[in-house]
C-alpha cells in the first residue's frame, strides 16, 4: 500500500503543478474526513474546487477519467459536501473537478482537466 500511495503522492503533485500553472490555487492536498478523501482542493477565481486526479498507464485499457465509477462519484461528493458542511462554507461556489493523467508522446505527461466533471443530483 505504501508504493501505491506514493504513486498517487506523485501524480497529484503533477497536477498541483499543471493547476498551478493555470491559475489554481492549491490549498490543500490529500485531505481525510468522515465522508472520504479528496485529492486536492483549490481556488478558481471566488470558486472552491475540489479535485480528483486519476493516473492511467500505457497498458490500461480505460483512460482515468472513465475509471471513476458512480460509487467513487458518490464519495467524491459526500466528501465535498462534509468538507463544506464542517467549514460551515455551504454558501461558497464550489464544483468538483477531474484531473486524468497519462503518459505523453510529446511531453512526459498528457494532463487533462475537466471541470465540474462531477455533479450533485
Amino acid at each position: 500500500m505504501e508504493g501505491k500511495r506514493a504513486i498517487g503522492n506523485h501524480y497529484e503533485g503533477v497536477a498541483a503543478r499543471y493547476l498551478a500553472k493555470n491559475g489554481i490555487t492549491i490549498l490543500e492536498q490529500n485531505v481525510y474526513n468522515r465522508g472520504g478523501e479528496l485529492d486536492l482542493i483549490g481556488r478558481d477565481g471566488d470558486t472552491l474546487v475540489f479535485f480528483e486526479v486519476r493516473y492511467r498507464g500505457d497498458g490500461s485499457l480505460v483512460d482515468p477519467a472513465s475509471s471513476i465509477t458512480y460509487g467513487k462519484q458518490r464519495r467524491l461528493l459526500r466528501a465535498a459536501s462534509y468538507y463544506l458542511h464542517r467549514y460551515g462554507l455551504w454558501n461558497i461556489a464550489s464544483r468538483i473537478d477531474v484531473v486524468a493523467i497519462m503518459p505523453g508522446t510529446v511531453r512526459k505527461y498528457r494532463v487533462q482537466w475537466i471541470k465540474n466533471a462531477i455533479q450533485a443530483e
